[in-house]
């Protein structure tokens, strides 16, 4: 008995465009992970890229739950004594709404050269805009 392996043709692969309006931060960014590795997929192997492309629209309008506005920290360190930055959930999502959902998605992936390839494939705008009419998106409802 032979193993089967999926052939994963880069150009067959799916476009889908998901409106995070009023959509719950963790929630939705569990369905795209699983989109983007192609869990979805009769196809899914843990080894290769069988996933789709997202286009996430309306970032700005992402919402969490409890008291994470306040609570939750995004650090950044330059590498110099005193160089730690620390930005609160709240200030991050007034001012670059579309990092937020890319890194609660990126955290979901594997932690290798795999999940690095993976997230090429998300691509998030804030506003309700996107450039990628050409594919010829699908819609997936939340």
């Amino acid at each position: 008995m032979k193993t089967f392996i999926p052939k994963v043709d880069p150009n067959k692969r799916k476009w889908i465009v998901i409106d995070l309006e009023g959509a719950t931060l963790g929630r939705v960014a569990v369905k795209v992970a699983d989109i983007l590795r192609g869990k979805n997929k009769p196809v899914f192997t843990p080894h290769l890229d069988t996933g789709d492309h997202v286009v996430a629209v309306n970032a700005s309008g992402l919402k969490v739950t409890g008291n994470k506005m306040n609570s939750m920290q995004y650090y950044r360190y330059s590498g110099y004594p005193g160089g730690l930055k620390k930005t609160s959930l709240a200030e991050k999502l007034q001012t670059r709404p579309e990092e937020v959902f890319v890194l609660a998605v990126k955290r979901m992936l594997p932690k290798n050269r795999l999940g690095r390839k993976m997230i090429k494939k998300l691509h998030v705008y804030s506003g309700a805009g996107h450039p990628h009419q050409a594919q010829k998106p699908d819609k997936l409802k939340l």
